[in-house]
């Protein structure tokens, strides 16, 4: 990604899309390089936690006092990120955007969810094994993109919209190239893959922008491609389900329960009230599978051969 200014960045954009309406065959993106990339520290890496100013803003988004993201103005394709990822989800202090608490969440998410999305990340590779290329798409830090390439997929790439977390993947695996970007505006040449991967992705998207990403997931597949992704169970979500989900899971349904209700999600109830199979087809692809593993939900999409 290196050190190119944000009006290089929307030229970029608007040539890549100018390009693919033409129909002209677009080249891949050139991949974010670690150690070049110029990629600023935000307010919380400035902060000092022995001060109690610093602490109490640190800890505001905690306790529900959240405040729009603030972009540092020399980071690189900071007009390529939307208003709606400029919010502070999970009530993370200024989002996805600082080396302090990307850092962080790349080390513990993993823990936070009692590792559930680690086996999810390696069952959608496992699925997705087979194909020559892929995509883990709104990659965080990579390890979704890093267990399709030791399931033995040759060409791997990530995208995600924050540089932090792509400094991260880029770093801890070389052999996965990651671009910047975000799923509705895919910078990549149609049926570019054969397989793509996400990983709780779809449900921190406006519905509009869902609607945009899957159409986009379709236009870069191959026919034949197949979409493999996980999101959050329903259930510890639904009304009154925490009987239910302590009565089916135990200690487990309790801890996501409060997981869900605690984490700032703005769009998981809309994710959660779609309708799965008729999303899919409006964007040409075909719901094959849907199934519910506590406390992850499992689908698989197919572009249909032509």
């Amino acid at each position: 990604m290196g050190q190119r200014s944000d009006s290089a960045w929307s030229a970029e954009i608007a040539s890549e899309f100018d390009d693919q309406a033409l129909g002209v065959s677009r080249p891949d993106p050139i991949p974010f390089e670690a150690a070049s990339a110029g990629v600023p520290p935000a307010w919380p890496d400035a902060l000092r936690l022995g001060r109690p100013r610093d602490l109490l803003r640190l800890l505001r988004p905690v306790f529900g006092w959240r405040s729009p993201v603030e972009l540092p103005a020399a980071l690189p394709g900071r007009d390529r990120i939307p208003r709606y990822l400029q919010q502070e989800i999970h009530g993370v202090p200024n989002g996805f955007y600082s080396h302090r608490f990307m850092e962080g969440y790349a080390r513990w998410f993993d823990v936070t969810m009692l590792h559930t999305l680690q086996r999810g990340r390696e069952r959608i590779a496992e699925m997705l094994g087979t194909a020559t290329s892929a995509l883990d798409l709104g990659s965080g830090d990579g390890k979704l993109a890093a267990a399709l390439v030791l399931h033995g997929v040759q060409d791997v790439w990530g995208l995600d919209a924050s540089p932090y977390l792509l400094q991260i993947g880029a770093r801890a695996y070389p052999r996965v190239r990651f671009v910047h970007g975000v799923a509705e505006r895919l910078p990549f040449g149609d049926g570019r893959f054969d397989a793509i991967g996400a990983s709780f992705l779809f449900h921190e998207l406006p519905p509009r922008y869902a609607d945009e990403a899957i159409a986009e997931c379709a236009r870069v597949l191959r026919p034949g491609g197949r979409l493999v992704f996980c999101e959050p169970s329903p259930e510890q979500l639904a009304p009154g389900s925490l009987r239910r989900t302590i009565q089916r899971h135990g200690w487990r349904g309790l801890y996501f329960w409060t997981l869900a209700h605690c984490a700032f999600e703005p769009f998981i109830a809309a994710w959660h009230g779609r309708h799965y199979d008729e999303w899919a087809a409006t964007a040409g692809l075909e719901l094959v599978a849907d199934d519910v593993i506590f406390p992850l939900r499992f689908f698989v999409c197919v572009k249909p051969m032509e």
